[in-house]
Order: C-alpha cells, then structure tokens, then sequence
C-alpha cells in the first residue's frame, strides 16, 4: 500500500514523502496513528498543490532575506558602552544591544537569536563583526563598533 508521510518517522522517510509500506502496517498503525493517509489520487493532487504552494512561499521569504542582507552589508552600526580610560567596558556587549542598535539606528528589526557575534565576549572597545542568520540559505556580515558613551 502506498501512503503519504504527514511526519517525520525514523526509518521510513521524511514528511510528505510517498512510500510503499505493507497494508497492515500502513491501516493498523500509521493511519489511525495519524502518521500517514492512504496515497489515493486526490490526496496525491492536494500534496502537489502543497508543495507547490510552499516552495513558492519559500522563495518569496529567501527573496526578502537577500534584500535585508544586500542592506545590512555596508552599514556600521555604534553601540555604546560604559568605559574605563584603559578602553575596557564595564560588562559586555552581546546580541541583545546589538539587534537594539540595529533597529534604533536603521531601523531593521532582527531578532536576536540569528545574530551570531565572532568573539564570545566582546569587553572592549573597538570594531567587531557580526554574523546574521537571516535564512538558512541567507547569511550576512555586519560590522559594528563599541564606543565609549
């Protein structure tokens, strides 16, 4: 019997994949589980109009993101931070200020898990950069620079 993966199941394939499975398996466990339904033509037909419809979906969000990442790669962004004269802050600089700075100061809203810092603690002043998960096809740079307030 031919079925349809509404998930992920280990060992038997991926979601929305179409897979032969014997009848038993398939009527006893999958579908009434809701793991599966039965792969008749009209449920064959709503998948490719599913597909479809997300893959368009997908293009149009990973369109966006290289737009945001063509933006975000000239810019500089300041934050500013408490200092000593020895030019060490007073706590750190992480991702949170970073993506505050970003939207106070161009006006980008970027949630602050897809920023990744390249030092791991950022404790003095000076220049930095910055990598941005916008998608996962879609990556950017960004330099930013701690300043003295």
């Amino acid at each position: 019997m031919e079925i349809i993966l509404k998930q992920d199941i280990q060992g038997l394939g991926y979601t929305n994949d179409i897979i032969k499975v014997k009848d038993g398996y398939a009527r006893n466990y999958l579908i009434p589980k809701g793991f599966a339904i039965s792969a008749t033509g009209i449920n064959r037909k709503i998948l490719a109009e599913n597909l479809r419809q997300k893959a368009f979906k997908e293009d149009r969000i990973i369109k966006e993101a290289e737009t945001l990442a063509k933006a975000l790669e000239g810019i500089t962004v300041k934050i500013g931070a408490k200092a000593a004269e020895t030019g060490k802050i007073f706590g750190s600089v992480n991702n949170i200020q970073l993506a505050e700075a970003i939207k106070e100061q161009f006006k980008y809203d970027i949630d602050r898990k897809k920023i990744v810092l390249d030092a791991e603690h950022i404790k003095e002043l000076g220049t930095y950069t910055a990598d941005i998960n916008l998608h996962k096809e879609v990556k950017a740079k960004i330099n930013f620079e701690v300043v003295a307030e």
